[in-house]
């Protein structure tokens, strides 16, 4: 029997989301409240508490956060981006308000951040998260599937034994249904289990043509874990319809960094770790800012070692 109000809620999360996704896209356009209520499609009277109910943060509290840590992102990714056009491109309105924002933020300037302040004060934000993890989950068991950990949580020795190969090639785009998923990255299998009963009674998982991805949206040295907004992915046809809960969007192609990898559930956080941390630096290319993602490419359970087999894509650009 279907749940009126889950469906209502499930509407409410894809109207959201929607927003959330075009304030990422046009973080340099017009964000203002009557243009992100019109792509909501709720009257800007009420979209404002709406999303401050549904989010936990403020529109405007989100697009001040999203574009500093985008800034920040750029920053650390791009040595040779002039600190100007970080902001430009993040939509600020101008150098001061940038540097404002910036050390209002993370207790630094750019410069100070870029030139290695990013590292102390990464510490310091993974320091008390952990804390604050340790309180929250006093007497419960915290096991799980790993997709994606914040980097620097899985034991070095399992990167330099981990199956992993690295082709830089050209990836289609991809058109896919998605949803959402909001906190820790290693819960989006949550989110997978989702769009899969929605698509399977559609007709809409034809394997091997069907893909099955986890897009990854946030920084995770950057955004803190609760805020960390992931999407679970099946390709489907231009056109598909969509409701409730469900979005559809399109994942840019181009040259990305295809690290293909045999893993168990809890080394997807090392994976990423080998790839950005151990190639990247020595390939002669640079992160760019499309959408980085992972390719499953098995069910794990049929798996002898239950191993996990993966392409971890990442885009990127000559340096």
């Amino acid at each position: 029997m279907i749940d009126a109000r889950d469906e209502r809620r499930k509407e409410y999360t894809g109207r959201i989301n929607r927003v959330m996704d075009y304030i990422t896209m046009y973080l340099a356009g017009d964000l203002s409240l009557r243009t992100l209520a019109r792509v909501a499609n709720f009257s800007p009277y009420h979209f404002h508490r709406l999303f401050r109910g549904m989010v936990g943060e403020t529109v405007n509290g989100f697009i001040r956060r999203v574009r500093v840590e985008g800034a920040a992102s750029k920053l650390l990714g791009n040595p040779t981006l002039s600190i100007t056009r970080v902001a430009t491109d993040c939509g600020f309105a101008s150098p001061s308000s940038f540097a404002r924002e910036f050390r209002a933020f993370f207790g630094m300037s750019a410069t100070e951040f870029r030139a290695g302040g990013f590292h102390a004060w990464s510490k310091n934000r993974q320091t008390k998260s952990k804390s604050s993890q340790l309180l929250g989950n006093a007497g419960k068991d915290s096991g799980g599937t790993s997709a994606y950990t914040e980097a620097g949580t899985q034991p070095e020795q399992r990167r330099q034994t981990m199956k992993m190969t690295v082709e830089v090639k050209e990836m289609p785009e991809l058109f896919v249904a998605y949803v959402r998923h909001i906190g820790p990255y290693n819960q989006i299998p949550k989110a997978i289990e989702r769009i899969m009963k929605w698509a399977g009674p559609r007709g809409l998982v034809r394997f091997p043509q069907t893909q099955i991805l986890g897009v990854y949206h946030d920084d995770p040295e950057i955004t803190e874990v609760s805020k960390l907004r992931s999407s679970a992915c099946i390709t489907v046809p231009k056109g598909t319809k969509v409701d409730g809960e469900v979005g559809t969007m399109t994942i840019p192609g181009g040259r990305f960094a295809v690290a293909h990898c045999e893993i168990d559930a809890d080394e997807y956080g090392a994976a990423w770790d080998k790839l950005m941390g151990e190639w990247l630096p020595e390939s002669g290319y640079q992160p760019d800012d499309r959408l980085c993602y992972e390719i499953y490419l098995n069910d794990p359970t049929t798996n002898p070692q239950r191993k996990h087999i993966v392409d971890i894509c990442e885009p990127v650009k000559p340096l």
